[in-house]
């Protein structure tokens, strides 16, 4: 009897992570999927087809880099928006996320890095880059924006908060 006790509970303690453990993209409302679109101010609103596509073509390219929105090379430089909002240019918009994954800079706008981080420029020495067209950019961008919606601080805010 004991362990039929114990089974039921662990059967509803289980059933229970697995019910609200994640979110998924049916339950990310418009409010949550309005990102910054261009530097001006701009908005769009991400589809659930963009949500999903970016966090899988995130995981696929960006992540081994950039996993929960951390830097591996520069722990100082994550993609929280505030972090992205001070460099120069500013890449806290779809539209200037696009443009560094395709002539990335420093973080101070001075030098082009497309030799030392993955772009669509140097394609040819990041074979991950080759076939991304700009959507798929596009649904990355919204990824890295969406994600300090979602998860707070815990993105792009290092190990203190994962």
């Amino acid at each position: 009897m004991k362990r039929f006790i114990l089974l039921a509970l662990a059967t509803v303690f289980f059933a229970f992570q697995m019910a609200v453990g994640s979110v998924s993209a049916v339950e990310l409302d418009t409010d949550i999927r309005t990102i910054k679109a261009t530097e001006s101010g701009d908005t769009t609103v991400l589809t659930l087809e963009q949500v999903q596509k970016g966090k899988r073509l995130f995981n696929d390219t960006c992540a081994q880099c950039h996993g929960g929105g951390r830097t591996k090379t520069d722990p100082n430089i994550g993609l929280s928006t505030d972090v992205l909002a001070g460099a120069t240019p500013p890449r806290d918009s779809v539209d200037a996320l696009v443009d560094y994954m395709n002539n990335p800079t420093t973080y101070d706008g001075e030098i082009e890095i497309s030799e030392l981080h993955p772009s669509t420029k140097s394609a040819d020495i990041y074979p991950e880059m080759r076939n991304l067209t700009d959507d798929e950019l596009k649904a990355i961008a919204g990824h890295i924006l969406l994600q300090p919606k979602i998860l707070g601080r815990m993105w792009g805010g290092g190990k203190v908060y994962n």
